[in-house]
């Protein structure tokens, strides 16, 4: 009897020990996602961590942002649900399709798998964020123009993609656009017009 009691015992302190190990890794692993994105911000004023929420400190098309949120919480939920800028989509959910494209601190990434606590500190930018002043960007007027889109729901990963490369390669090849652009995908196959849309895009926003 007295044996039974002590494995009992033995296994409730492993049990404990256990969960306390998990939740001691699971703060250990938000605090190591922090810098990828917004390595240069000040993480106090950047984001407050714990094990299951974090405080996060954004630019988001300018707009300054500070929002409690699940460490979970991916960059596209935190921007369609939270601030409610649907013009990011979600599409295969699986770092595939590129439809969740935006760009954060100038580089394009893919949304949908990039936590919101990674671009704490950070500026991101929406398809939203490109228009001003209800003046279409060149890149946006482009894909108008050329029809670069049919159903249109992978259009604004396009546009994002589009303008990372041209801000770096402004006189691009047609070769070099499609390899830059080879990371989005379109359901209806419009590759043809959305290259065109792009070489467009690259002549308009030189001029």
């Amino acid at each position: 009897m007295a044996n039974d009691d002590r494995e009992k015992s033995e296994r409730s302190v492993s049990r404990r020990a256990f969960l306390k190990g998990g939740a001691i890794a699971t703060g250990a692993l938000s605090a190591a996602l922090i810098p990828a994105v917004g390595a240069e911000a000040q993480l106090p004023d950047a984001v407050e961590l714990d094990p299951r929420h974090s405080t996060v400190a954004l630019k988001v098309n300018g707009v300054a942002y500070r929002k409690e949120i699940p460490n979970r919480t991916t960059l596209l939920q935190f921007l369609r649900e939270d601030l409610k800028l649907t013009g990011t989509k979600m599409g295969c959910d699986r770092m595939q399709c590129g439809a969740c494209t935006v760009i954060v601190n100038g580089r394009n990434v893919y949304s949908c798998t990039t936590l919101a606590v990674e671009a704490a500190g950070g500026e991101v930018l929406t398809i939203e964020g490109l228009a001003k002043d209800d003046v279409l960007h060149p890149i946006q007027q482009a894909f108008v123009e050329h029809s670069g889109y049919q159903c249109g729901f992978c259009t604004s990963g396009q546009i994002m993609s589009t303008k990372v490369f041209l801000d770096r390669m402004p006189n691009p090849t047609e070769d070099q656009a499609r390899l830059a652009l080879s990371g989005n995908l379109c359901r209806c196959a419009a590759y043809k017009k959305i290259l065109e849309s792009v070489m467009a895009a690259s002549r308009l926003t030189r001029a």
